[in-house]
C-alpha cells in the first residue's frame, strides 16, 4: 500500500522539452532531447553587390564631372591650342659626285688609261645605211675617247661597261647598236694588247632635254670605275 503524500514512481514526470505529440506522425522516445538548431548565418552577397554598384556610381559621376569640365572649358575658350604638323623638306635632286677628272686628262681604271677627248650632243639619228641606220629615242650623245692598256697583258675592252650620268644624277647605259654607224676601234667588243692604244666613240640615247654631266669609266664590268667631267 502507497503513502498518499509520495510519489508514485510509476509515473514520470513531464519533460518540459519533450515536443507534444504529433497527430498520426512520428512520436519521439520517452527521456528524448532534442538538439536545438544552429544560428543561421546572415548572407553578405547583398552588402557585396552594394558595394560594387556604389562603386560605379562613384566612377560614373566622377566621370561626368570632368566631362562637364570640359566641356566648360571649350566653351570658355580655354581649348589648348592646335598644333601645326611640322612641315616635311622636298626631297632634293640627285647630284653627281665630284669627278675624278676633267676632259682630255687622263685616268686610270684597272688595266686602262681613259682620256674623253671630245662630246657631241642633240643628234636625233645616226647612219647612212637602211639596214643599220637608228632613230634616237630622244638624243644621241656620242662621247669620244682613246684607251690605253697599262698592264702587262691582254684586256677586253666593251662601251657597254661605260655610263653616261646627267645633271639630275640619272645614269644612262650605251647605245650599242647605233654605235654601228661610226668609225670606231672597238664597236661592240676587242680585246686590247699591253702598250697599245685605241679610239672609241660610245653612244648614248638620252632625252631632248637632259644635259650631260659626267662619263664613268670602267676597265671591266667589275671594276670600281673613275668619273671624267663633261661640262
Amino acid at each position: 500500500m502507497t503513502c498518499p503524500d509520495q510519489p508514485d514512481p510509476r509515473i514520470q514526470p513531464p519533460n518540459p522539452h519533450q515536443q507534444p505529440p504529433q497527430p498520426g506522425g512520428w512520436q519521439p522516445a520517452a527521456g528524448y532531447t532534442p538538439v536545438p538548431e544552429p544560428p543561421r548565418k546572415r548572407k553578405k552577397w547583398p552588402w557585396v553587390v552594394g558595394g560594387i554598384v556604389a562603386v560605379f556610381v562613384i566612377v560614373s559621376v566622377a566621370s561626368g564631372g570632368g566631362d562637364d569640365e570640359s566641356s566648360s572649358s571649350a566653351r570658355d575658350g580655354d581649348a589648348a591650342p592646335l598644333v601645326d604638323s611640322p612641315q616635311t623638306e622636298p626631297e632634293s635632286a640627285p647630284t653627281v659626285d665630284a669627278p675624278d677628272a676633267e676632259m682630255n686628262a687622263p685616268v686610270r681604271d684597272g688595266k686602262f688609261e681613259f682620256v674623253v677627248t671630245g662630246i657631241e650632243t642633240g643628234l636625233s639619228s645616226l647612219g647612212d645605211n637602211p639596214f643599220l641606220a637608228e632613230e634616237a629615242q630622244g638624243q644621241f650623245v656620242i662621247v669620244t675617247m682613246t684607251v690605253s692598256n697599262i698592264s702587262n697583258e691582254p684586256q677586253g675592252l666593251s662601251p657597254s661597261n661605260q655610263t653616261l650620268i646627267d645633271d639630275q644624277g640619272r645614269e644612262f647605259t650605251a647605245d650599242t647598236s647605233a654605235a654601228l654607224n661610226l668609225d670606231s676601234d672597238v664597236t661592240l667588243w676587242d680585246e686590247i694588247n699591253p702598250g697599245n692604244t685605241v679610239t672609241m666613240p660610245v653612244v648614248f640615247d638620252m632625252p631632248v632635254d637632259a644635259t650631260p654631266a659626267a662619263i664613268e669609266l670602267h676597265d671591266s664590268m667589275f671594276s670600281g670605275g673613275v668619273t671624267v667631267s663633261l661640262r
